[in-house]
């Protein structure tokens, strides 16, 4: 496949000092309002700003469907959902374009230090493309991906809540017809098919066509007369569709190759020009132990003092749980500006529990259940489906089911939700778009500790020995991730590690291993990104003296939506050290 063949994008620059950002600056990114997206394509990109904006608008397109729940890019109402071998090898062609163009656009090393940022954000988001179509290539290699285009891509349309619009409902059965064709080009295009991962996707299909079924009955009421017709005749020959791909896997299962790692060479290359880490796998280990021995220590100082305190008690019912959820989160809207933590904006709306619908119930393992909104819908409340709380739940969820807290902080407000809300604010249309959730993880782990040690939990010790088992599996989540790239673990040996070490239940456990395999790289942002800011936030400290103000600093990486924190660093502090240079454009992982 020569035109899939990698030619990595440089991406150059020398240290500039010259300027600095104004912190005043990060506090007005957060209050100016979004503006549309969804300008025309250019003919020819002649600046980084619009070379940007015709980027978003072709991802828009090719994105893949992931169960990833940061990067949930808006899609056009005529999106067509499109894997075919032509396709992709055109793909393959328009990042090279991409690449070209934006290589003819470097600034010299006097331009400005934000315009530098910009650039190099840009260029972290085509890599990111690169990366997928032609390094990691999934969709050669990973029948999930496909389960993922098919079934995961009408389960985004789902997680909005209702009334389903006469577009939405559309879209629903347009996705619906696209199973069958991309099945099809599923079945042409694995050809380097791993045992591991044809596993998960035939154990996902088991059982599809009842699941389903369910999906279709709790919908329908929810759906105009005509669009229930249209779906009901279009779920039929996706589901044959679906079974037959299942069949398909597991007649191969034997003969496909067992390993899944993507080698040292290429997780480098995702390190360096995707995450901008310029950290190598050995150091990122080696971190993650520092860290993991830290959370373990915090976690016996927490357990000494659990004796006298009862354990919470889990909700009653989702009721109950909800209007806990509605309660904490006004709490922690108050807390944080009286603690002069974080600026939240008046006009911010909220975020919201809500039951578990049974159109997502009986799909819920293809992906996160919850609606982070999105440019177009910034002035809604984000949702998050919460199933009945009961003793037997997964990790997170009965962690929720005893106190909503750490999942608010994490997902909602100061957390995930919270922080692309003020990115899509950002006035600056090249932050605005760009989507990845490589550093909003870090800020989400960050988030939590942060309100760990301002006092937010405080009032109970179980809550904050939960947190600190939290810490211990995203230390844990860097080690897996780093040895599932290298070849060092299985996906076998990945989940069993976790199952034995965090603890954590063994469903939990395997679904966590198997996003780590095939997404190499996401599980380290959490760890990473954490001590990233805090970094970060001891040297802008030292670097502020006696004007570093904690509020402006926040409000500062906040505001800047996902970009890297090593570009961070770069604007904040005039610091480039952390951004990796290019090693050319001919370079190959």
């Amino acid at each position: 496949m020569t035109r899939q063949e990698m030619r990595v994008a440089t991406t150059g620059f020398d240290r500039d000092r010259d300027r600095r950002a104004s912190w005043r600056n990060g506090l007005v990114a957060v209050l100016v309002i979004l503006s549309s997206l969804r300008a025309a394509p250019v003919a020819c990109a002649d600046s980084v700003s619009a070379l940007d904006q015709e980027y978003w608008q072709w991802r828009a397109h090719e994105q893949p469907f992931s169960q990833d729940d940061i990067p949930r890019i808006e899609r056009p109402a005529d999106l067509v959902v499109d894997w075919s071998p032509a396709t992709v090898a055109q793909r393959v062609d328009d990042v090279a374009r991409f690449e070209r163009r934006w290589r003819a656009l470097a600034p010299a090393a006097a331009t400005p230090v934000a315009d530098q940022v910009d650039y190099r954000l840009l260029g972290s988001a085509i890599a990111r493309a690169r990366w997928e179509l032609s390094i990691e290539q999934g969709w050669r290699r990973n029948p999930m991906f496909y389960v993922d285009q098919t079934l995961g891509s009408v389960y985004a349309l789902l997680l909005q809540p209702p009334p389903f619009d006469t577009t939405r409902q559309a879209d629903i059965v347009a996705r619906v017809k696209r199973i069958a064709p991309t099945l099809k080009a599923a079945e042409r295009n694995l050809d380097d098919l791993r045992q591991p991962f044809a596993q998960l996707a035939i154990d996902a299909l088991d059982g599809i066509r009842e699941k389903t079924g369910r999906v279709q009955a709790s919908l329908a009421p929810l759906l105009a007369a005509r669009h229930r017709r249209a779906l009901d005749k279009a779920l039929p020959e996706a589901l044959d569709a679906l079974e037959h791909f299942r069949s398909g896997l597991q007649a191969r299962l034997a003969d496909a190759r067992r390993d899944t790692a993507i080698g040292h060479d290429r997780y480098d290359y995702f390190l360096r020009h995707v995450a901008l880490l310029a950290y190598t796998p050995e150091q990122l280990l080696a971190m993650s132990r520092q860290e993991w021995a830290r959370s373990m220590a915090f976690e016996a100082y927490a357990q000494a003092r659990l004796a006298d305190d009862a354990k919470p008690a889990i909700f009653a019912d989702a009721d109950a749980e909800i209007a806990a959820e509605r309660a904490d989160e006004a709490r922690i809207r108050r807390f944080l500006g009286e603690a002069g933590i974080l600026t939240v904006p008046a006009d911010l709306p909220h975020y919201r529990n809500l039951a578990l619908p049974g159109y997502l119930e009986a799909w819920q393992d293809l992906g996160v259940t919850d609606d982070f909104t999105g440019p177009s819908r910034i002035t809604k409340d984000s949702i998050s489906y919460i199933p009945a709380p009961h003793a037997g739940l997964g990790f997170f969820n009965l962690s929720r089911a005893r106190d909503p807290r750490p999942i608010i902080v994490h997902e909602g407000i100061p957390g995930h939700w919270f922080q692309l809300s003020l990115g899509w604010r950002n006035p600056n249309p090249v932050r605005r778009r760009y989507y990845d959730s490589s550093v909003n993880e870090g800020i989400g782990f960050y988030a939590e500790e942060m309100m760990l040690q301002a006092g937010l939990f405080d009032d109970n010790a179980h809550t904050r020995a939960t947190l600190y088992s939290f810490m211990r599996l995203r230390a844990l989540r860097v080690e897996v991730d780093v040895k599932l790239a290298l070849g060092e673990f299985t996906l076998a040996d990945a989940a069993d590690y976790l199952e034995r070490t965090v603890p954590m239940d063994h469903a939990s456990a395997l679904a966590e291993a198997a996003l780590f395999a095939s997404t190499p790289g996401q599980a380290i942002s959490y760890q990473i990104g954490k001590i990233q800011i805090t970094d970060l936030l001891a040297d802008a400290r030292r670097a502020r003296g006696a004007e570093f103000s904690l509020l402006a600093f926040n409000d500062f990486v906040w505001a800047n939506g996902n970009v890297p924190l090593s570009l961070q660093r770069w604007e904040l502090l005039g610091d480039a050290s952390a951004v990796p240079q290019s090693r050319g454009p001919t370079a190959s992982p």
